[in-house]
C-alpha cells in the first residue's frame, strides 16, 4: 500500500479527495474519517517530495476535444477557455478527431507537461482511459460520460430522452423510429435511446448512424418515406434526415415530424426550424473550468454534476397527429 490511488480506492472516493486530505483541505467530516480508519489500517504514508512538486503551479490547464467542427465541442470549449482566461489560466487544446488512440495519447502527453490539469470531452469511456486516468497525478476532469471515480460533468441525455418520447406520445404518434449512434458512446448511444423508449411507452424501430451529416443523409434515405416521425440522438443527424427528405421530396412536417437533440445554431437557420432538446453547452464549460480549479485548489467538488436541458419547440413537428 504506497500510493493515494489504493487510499482513493478502497474509500470509494477519488483521488483529489484524498489529496484534499492528506494537505488538509477541504473534505466532508464522514469522508475524512473513512479516510483516517484506512490510512490507520494500512500505515500509509505520503510522499513528501510528490507533495511539494505537486504545489508548483504553471496554469496552464489540458483540454482535450474529439473534433473541432462540433457545436457542443466549440461552445463547452468556449465556456472552458473564457472562464480559465478570467482566471489568468491558460487551455491548450488537443484534438483527437474521435480517434481513441489520439484520446490516450493525448491523455499521457498532458499527463507529462507542466499543466495543472486535464479535462476530457469524452464520447467514449474504455478501460484504458480509467487506467491512464487513475495514474494520473494531477485532477482530471470528464465531461460528457461518467465514471463512478472520476469526477465528471454530464448532460441528463436520459431525462432528456424520456421527454422527447413522452412528447411524442402526447401527440398520438404510432409510426415512429430513432435514428441513434454506436452504444459505445454511453451518452448519446445508450442514455438517450433508452430514455426515448422509456418515455413513449413502447419498443420503436432502432437505426444507427454516425454524428457526421453526411452519413446521417445516407441512412435516412429509407426512412424517411417510411415513418411519419424520426427522433434523431444529435441535431445534427437530424439536419442530415431533413436534407434526405428534402432530397426525396417529403415534406417537413406534413409528411414527416423530426426532432433531434443539442440545440444547435444551425437548427433555427434551416427551414422549417427543427425541434430540439437544448443542453447548455457553454455553461457547461463554464463549470468545468471551475470545477478544475477547484480541484487544483484542493477543495470539495462532487464526483458527479448533471446539467439542466429545455425542449425548443420549432416548425418540425405535425402537431395535428393529435386526433381521435
Amino acid at each position: 500500500m504506497n500510493n493515494i490511488l489504493d487510499i482513493a480506492n478502497l474509500a470509494g472516493v477519488s483521488k483529489s479527495t484524498v489529496s484534499r486530505y492528506l494537505n488538509g483541505g477541504s473534505v466532508s467530516d464522514k469522508t475524512r474519517q473513512k479516510i483516517d480508519k484506512i490510512v490507520k489500517e494500512t500505515g500509509f504514508k505520503p510522499n513528501q517530495f510528490a507533495q511539494s512538486l505537486k504545489a508548483k503551479r504553471t496554469n496552464m490547464i489540458g483540454v482535450i476535444v474529439p473534433r473541432l467542427n462540433s457545436y457542443a465541442s466549440n461552445e463547452t470549449l468556449l465556456g472552458i477557455e473564457t472562464t480559465l482566461r478570467s482566471q489568468n489560466y491558460q487551455t491548450l487544446i488537443a484534438n483527437t478527431d474521435l480517434s481513441i488512440d489520439l484520446e490516450l495519447n493525448a491523455i499521457k502527453t498532458f499527463h507529462t507537461s507542466k499543466v495543472d490539469g486535464i479535462i476530457l470531452l469524452a464520447t467514449t469511456l474504455t478501460e484504458e482511459h480509467i487506467e491512464h486516468i487513475e495514474s494520473l497525478d494531477k485532477p482530471f476532469l470528464l465531461i460528457g460520460q461518467q465514471d463512478a471515480h472520476i469526477h465528471s460533468i454530464i448532460q441528463n441525455d436520459y431525462a432528456a430522452g424520456i421527454k422527447i418520447g413522452k412528447y411524442f406520445k402526447n401527440l398520438k404518434y404510432q409510426n415512429i423510429a430513432y435514428l441513434g449512434v454506436p452504444e459505445t458512446d454511453i451518452a448519446v448511444g445508450q442514455k438517450r435511446k433508452q430514455g426515448v423508449i422509456k418515455g413513449f411507452g413502447q419498443t420503436i424501430p432502432l437505426y444507427e448512424t454516425t454524428f457526421k451529416l453526411q452519413d446521417a443523409t445516407e441512412a435516412a434515405k429509407q426512412l424517411v418515406e417510411k415513418y411519419d416521425a424520426l427522433i434523431c440522438a444529435t441535431d445534427n443527424i437530424a439536419l442530415g434526415v431533413l436534407k434526405a427528405a428534402q432530397q426525396q421530396k417529403v415534406r417537413v412536417p406534413e409528411q414527416l415530424s423530426i426532432t433531434g437533440f443539442g440545440g444547435y445554431e444551425t437548427t433555427s437557420i434551416v427551414t422549417p426550424m427543427i425541434t430540439t432538446i437544448k443542453f447548455p453547452y457553454f455553461e457547461t464549460g463554464e463549470l468545468a473550468a471551475k470545477s478544475i480549479l477547484d480541484l487544483i485548489d484542493e477543495k470539495e467538488v462532487p464526483l458527479l454534476q448533471e446539467m439542466s436541458f429545455e425542449l425548443n419547440e420549432k416548425e418540425s413537428v405535425d402537431k395535428k397527429a393529435v386526433q381521435a
